[in-house]
């Protein structure tokens, strides 16, 4: 499976971004697909999750300000980050796994700064 990221960018607090995550290869493998975000000198962490259901996780940090979706069809998951905070700001990255062998795939990392 690999995944391609996009949609990072710079923005002033209170902006939004949308951030896309599209998938190929395995496509049958993969059920729930995550952004993570990774601020310097911090642990990555999880954001945000959908299952191929459709059932969502956030982190509580987020709840209320971001929106995970996804389009089967397109095979693409997709971050909406309103209300956005300086607090945002970091590398953020999709990642989903092979429910079959357990094996994880990551995106490349799209950066969000968000400016007071």
């Amino acid at each position: 499976v690999q995944l391609q990221a996009s949609g990072g960018g710079l923005v002033q607090a209170g902006g939004s971004l949308r951030l896309s995550c599209a998938a190929s290869g395995s496509i049958f493998s993969i059920n729930v697909m995550g952004w993570y975000r990774q601020a310097p000198g911090k642990q990555r962490e999880l954001v945000a999750s959908i299952s191929r259901g459709g059932r969502t996780n956030y982190q509580d940090s987020v709840k209320g300000r971001f929106t995970i979706s996804r389009d089967s069809a397109k095979n693409t998951v997709y971050l909406q980050m309103d209300s956005l905070k300086p607090e945002d700001t970091a590398a953020y990255y999709c990642k989903t796994q092979n429910m079959y062998s357990g094996d994880d795939y990551w995106g490349q990392g799209t950066e969000v700064t968000v400016s007071s």
